[in-house]
């Protein structure tokens, strides 16, 4: 693989050094090649893999595994079963966050619902007082009215004996003269 590199490269740096007009039609091929090689690479890499899992399974199989295996897989589980053990401490830390967090959403609720029905009591009695302050005012009008009319009927009358007066005088008057 490393030998179909380094020929690789060395065809990119001769097609460098071609001509601009046919360079394209060599510089994709090599491209082209550069791509394949990579893909087989790919594939000889999952092959290995691929091998070294039939060998392990065929190892296990026949209970071949050595002693230095089997302690680092006890390593490794005890590992994730302490990782696994940290990570539920942390949900149980977010569960009882999360009951907190609710149980003080339900506070703050209810103390709006208790606010919410003091400003609809606040509001009827408003209403209640207003309408009660429009009943006063209607009657304060009328005795206002009252008080005119008496006023006017008071100036009347005492216009009337006024008149009735000065009639009297000017009847006596005009007797003695």
């Amino acid at each position: 693989m490393d030998e179909a590199q380094e020929l690789l490269e060395q065809m990119d740096l001769e097609v460098r050094g071609i001509p601009a007009k046919d360079r394209q039609k060599y510089s994709t091929r090599v491209k082209s090649y550069q791509t394949e090689l990579t893909r087989l690479e790919k594939d000889l890499r999952r092959s290995k893999i691929a091998f070294t899992d039939l060998e392990t399974g065929r190892d296990e199989l026949f209970g071949l595994e050595d002693v230095q295996s089997s302690e680092d897989q006890r390593t490794r589980l005890l590992d994730n079963t302490e990782r696994l053990e940290r990570s539920g401490r942390k949900l149980e830390a977010g569960y009882r966050m999360t009951v907190e967090t609710e149980q003080i959403g339900q506070d703050i609720l209810d103390n709006l619902h208790g606010d919410r029905e003091k400003i609809n009591k606040s509001r009827q009695r408003l209403r209640d007082m207003d309408s009660t302050i429009g009943q006063s005012s209607r009657v304060l009008n009328a005795m206002l009215r009252r008080i005119v009319q008496n006023r006017v009927l008071m100036i009347f009358l005492g216009m009337v004996v006024v008149s009735v007066i000065i009639i009297g005088i000017y009847f006596s008057v005009k007797k003695h003269k």
